[in-house]
């Protein structure tokens, strides 16, 4: 997205004195402190003589100030429509210069641009050494904490005088508007990979395994002995193997739980928008893959249902619902929940469940949903775990150097975050007991893993 000047609307230019101005200034008091020992001059010569001294230099100041005037600033700001939510976005400030002062080379010109406030930024103030008929281009990132529509509308200038003496300030109407998406970068770079892999040679595709029959080689060293097809080894009189893919079209449901356990905000994002990035990417591994995805969003009751089905196009519809979806301050219903999901749908599936556990008792609901799904579907629940209760848990290496620097808070802390983590464990080990696939992972690395998780299934033939 480019965003030019809007209509031009009167601007307020101000004239600011810089430190050389101050520092010139200040020097003017040794003119009654050098003549004050003079017999023929008296103090009001000598004062009078100092408010002529600092008149003129006011004069030079604003002459220095209206030479900055003269030059004229273009700005354009360039960006993308659909920036990524948790990612850095470039945000690019394309700046050209004209009308410049007689005999000028160069000045300084600072801008700080009109980011949205909820918005980290990596460079709040740009800098740039402003020289006649300049063109360059100024990039910042910016790091957009949650999804919505966001505008920038104004940019701030500074600019320095020819002799320094003075600094033009002024802003200029510059909008943009622009939309917070979930993971776009990520999924970008998820697709790279996913083309990478699936472009790879024949040796790759056997060794990544499957159930389904592709086609017949001639073997290679390291073929499993098992792929062996003898019938086309007597036929052709050389070794051939059979390839193996995984199966397509088989069915993945993704359950997003969108209650009060992920409105909590884990290294800068809701738990709920990590949850969000993790199914996308998850989803269009599964498209990828040939697969029938379907996405179900719940909290106390079903909130939003998209039905299993094939083709990266299914994708785009997948996002736009669930880019409009925030996490609600409900308690989440588990078993009524999974129940309808019985009932809906009877084909044998992968589900996963994307929410995050807390003990084997407050979690209890959910370990007994999961349950409930495990004789018909493969179920994998997914916790989203947030690392600073890593961090806690394991304190690092110079606060173990000395006991002194264990204070009761820090042991305090540290022993409460263990038993946190000891906890799940025991929540985790029940799901494995009745069959459940298990991943707990800290919330930033979700999605990569989750992934991997899905490709070893498939490649398994675990459906």
């Amino acid at each position: 997205m480019i965003a030019t000047p809007a209509p031009e609307r009167p601007r307020r230019d101000r004239f600011v004195p810089s430190g050389r101005l101050y520092l010139i200034l200040g020097l003017g008091l040794l003119i009654p402190m050098g003549l004050g020992q003079a017999p023929y001059l008296s103090m009001g010569w000598l004062w009078g003589l100092l408010g002529i001294y600092d008149a003129v230099v006011l004069a030079i100041a604003l002459w220095d100030y209206r030479q900055a005037k003269q030059w004229q600033i273009a700005l354009e700001r360039r960006c993308e429509e659909k920036l990524s939510i948790g990612r850095n976005n470039s945000i690019h400030l394309a700046l050209s210069a004209t009308g410049s002062p007689p005999g000028v080379a160069s000045t300084v010109l600072q801008l700080r641009d009109g980011t949205p406030s909820a918005f980290s930024v990596d460079a709040d103030l740009l800098s740039v050494a402003l020289t006649p008929q300049l063109e360059t281009e100024l990039t910042y990132t910016v790091f957009p904490p949650r999804r919505g529509t966001f505008r920038w509308n104004l940019v701030s200038f500074r600019l320095r005088g020819p002799l320094g003496l003075s600094w033009r300030i002024w802003q200029a109407p510059l909008e943009t508007t622009a939309d917070v998406y979930p993971d776009l970068i990520g999924l970008r770079m998820l697709s790279i990979r996913l083309s990478l892999e699936s472009s790879g040679n024949l040796q790759r595709r056997h060794k990544v395994g499957g159930t389904e029959f592709s086609e017949l080689r001639e073997y290679a060293v390291g073929d499993d002995i098992r792929l062996m097809d003898w019938k086309a080894t007597a036929r052709r009189q050389r070794p051939i193997v059979r390839l193996l893919e995984p199966e397509r079209e088989q069915p993945l449901l993704i359950l997003l739980d969108r209650g009060r356990l992920m409105t909590a905000q884990v290294a800068g994002l809701s738990r709920f928008d990590w949850a969000i990035n993790a199914a996308l990417s998850l989803a269009m591994a599964g498209l990828r893959r040939g697969d029938r995805v379907g996405v179900v969003v719940f909290d106390k009751t079903i909130h939003t249902w998209i039905a299993p089905l094939p083709g990266l196009g299914h994708l785009s519809h997948i996002l736009e619902r669930l880019n409009a979806i925030e996490p609600a301050r409900t308690e989440s219903d588990y078993v009524g929940v999974t129940a309808q999901v019985l009932n809906q749908y009877h084909r044998r599936a992968l589900v996963v469940m994307l929410t995050d556990i807390v003990d084997e008792i407050a979690s209890q609901d959910l370990l007994v949903a999961m349950g409930r799904l495990s004789p018909r579907f493969l179920p994998l629940c997914v916790a989203l775990r947030d690392p600073e209760v890593d961090a806690q848990a394991q304190p690092p290496l110079e606060q173990n150097r000395s006991v002194e620097l264990k204070t009761v808070q820090t042991l305090y802390t540290q022993s409460v975050a263990l038993d946190l983590l000891h906890q799940r464990g025991v929540a985790f080990a029940k799901l494995r007991q009745q069959g459940t696939l298990v991943l707990d992972v800290p919330a930033p690395q979700v999605s990569e893993q989750l992934v991997n998780q899905y490709l070893r299934v498939k490649a398994r033939g675990r459906l």
